[in-house]
């Protein structure tokens, strides 16, 4: 694995904050470089078409068709149109999830208690992105959480545990077709995938590779 400070080739490449958000478009072939710079880091993300942001990520023909409620190497992104969208080639944790959903005002309220209504939230994050690209409340789909380990228990619930306290774990993924990709950074501060204490995340957008000779 590269350290998080290593340059690394592509066109792209930004540090953002705790608790803040970014979208940006992934080209088909290119690749989309997610470093928890820190450790213990929730990211929320949501995937739609570049060209057509009505197809969507489908979290639940993901699964389906990989059999598995983990996100890790080898998952491929499938779309509302039952296409490929990315593909996971790269993955120093193996232990990412799309089940729980992101945090929300009302999330929060119901979990932690009234006075943690009016905290800063992933939905709001995804918000503040989607409304410029056009889109609002009704264009939040089922996301992904990178680095934010869900085991499912004996009986059958989900888990929120600890995030991994190592610094620098990385999940790349490579574009199929044109995405638009929306990140929240997760600011989450009641539980402990991130901590309690939201860190920064460093994304890069990586050339296409170039095709294998020989």
């Amino acid at each position: 694995m590269a350290p998080a400070t290593e340059p690394v080739a592509g066109r792209y490449r930004l540090v953002i904050p705790p608790g803040r958000s970014w979208s940006g478009i992934i080209r088909s072939d290119e690749t989309l470089r997610i470093v928890d710079l820190v450790g213990e880091q929730a990211v929320d993300a949501l995937v739609y078409g570049a060209h057509d942001t009505t197809e969507r990520y489908d979290a639940q023909l993901t699964l389906l068709m990989q059999g598995g409620p983990v996100v890790s190497r080898g998952t491929k992104l499938y779309s509302t149109r039952g296409r490929v969208m990315m593909t996971v080639t790269s993955d120093t944790l193996g232990a990412h999830d799309t089940l729980v959903g992101c945090c929300s005002a009302e999330g929060n309220a119901v979990r932690f208690g009234d006075q943690a209504r009016h905290l800063h939230s992933c939905r709001d994050n995804f918000l503040v992105e989607l409304a410029k690209h056009g889109m609002s409340k009704r264009d939040i789909v089922s996301n992904l959480n990178f680095f934010m380990p869900v085991p499912v228990e004996d009986d059958g619930r989900l888990a929120i545990v600890e995030g991994v306290n190592e610094v620098g774990h990385l999940v790349e993924l490579q574009a199929a077709i044109d995405v638009l990709f929306v990140i929240s950074n997760c600011p989450q501060i009641n539980n402990p995938c991130n901590g309690f204490d939201p860190t920064p995340i460093e994304v890069a957008i990586l050339d296409a590779r170039p095709p294998v000779c020989g």
